[in-house]
């Protein structure tokens, strides 16, 4: 398995400081803390939570697009944050984004050629001819014709624009995608031809998907591995059938049970959480999701379980779970 390994995240923090906070009281929201995993060639690994709790972020330190304030993560076996200026350059055409939205990520004045010869122009890939048979391609892959290149983002639906943006995102072969919510914006119909169309090119170039979202539908239906997030933790990990059908963290349980369920006669039991979420700037002491946790005991407020291997390949951190 070690062969497949493509990323390793190290217990990565991502810390960011409060307007206002004084020089000698600082206070720091812990969107990312202390959070390790692995992805692996070929695979989709999802990542779900509520919002705030710091998928985006994650997703976007893994990119380089923040630097940690502690952690790695190592790429091919080589820590991102230890390149220079040339080195991370390189690396990105190997890491690429899909973002949630679609009308905010493409730029409004350029044509759809533009913004597709962008990535080669910023890295000097290929001569003019090259990048114009490229460009073509990607547009035929992702299910879109060579007259739409001519048009700019308002002159087309919501679901075009995305596939733009997923044609972006492979114009430099990269390794990894990491996809941040990139059908929440759609509508429903339109998902699933963009779920099906990320499937598709998954296969035909042998790409890695961290595939960010708060839709447990669609990430049990794409993603072979699920890290569940509450409040800047990964609190379980598991492949998509054990987090769905053996659940062990009291919030994946209250996740999965808010799925509806088209069968009538399958009636699952809702759990309800009390509460609100904490704030991350303030995080609760012990398990953070002890304040809203049904099945809390003393000891959850008063240690931190670490997250540790339940049964084969299968991560959670509660004191609950032996």
């Amino acid at each position: 398995m070690e062969d497949s390994l493509l990323v390793q995240i190290q217990n990565l923090k991502m810390y960011f400081q409060t307007e206002g906070s004084l020089s000698l009281h600082k206070k720091y929201i812990k969107a990312v803390d202390d959070v390790s995993f692995e992805l692996f060639k070929g695979e989709t690994f999802g990542l779900v939570g509520e919002s705030g709790c710091g998928k985006s972020t994650l997703g976007r330190t893994i990119l380089g697009l923040y630097k940690p304030n502690a952690g790695k993560v190592i790429f091919e076996g080589e820590d991102i944050f230890s390149f220079n200026n040339k080195r991370m350059k390189e690396m990105r055409k190997k890491i690429q984004l899909i973002f949630q939205d679609p009308s905010a990520s493409l730029n409004p004045r350029k044509t759809i050629n533009d913004i597709l010869n962008e990535p080669f122009h910023i890295h000097q890939v290929g001569t003019k001819i090259e990048r114009k048979a490229k460009i073509k391609d990607l547009m035929e892959r992702v299910g879109l014709s060579e007259y739409h290149l001519s048009r700019y983002p308002h002159e087309m639906s919501g679901g075009q624009k995305q596939r733009v943006g997923i044609a972006r995102a492979l114009a430099l072969n990269p390794k990894l995608i990491i996809c941040d919510e990139p059908v929440s914006a759609l509508d429903v119909s339109i998902q699933a031809q963009v779920i099906n169309l990320l499937e598709d090119l998954q296969k035909e170039y042998d790409l890695t998907y961290l595939f960010i979202s708060h839709n447990l539908s669609v990430v049990h239906h794409i993603c072979d591995r699920v890290g569940v997030m509450y409040l800047g933790k990964l609190v379980e990990i598991g492949s998509h059938e054990d987090i769905y059908r053996n659940t062990q963290h009291p919030y994946a349980k209250a996740l999965i049970s808010a799925i509806p369920n088209a069968d009538p006669d399958d009636r699952r039991e809702r759990i309800l959480l009390k509460g609100d979420v904490p704030s991350p700037a303030n995080p609760p002491s012990g398990c953070r999701f002890h304040t809203r946790c049904p099945e809390a005991i003393d000891l959850c407020s008063q240690e931190e379980p670490l997250l540790k291997e339940v049964f084969a390949g299968h991560c959670a951190a509660c004191h609950l779970v032996k």
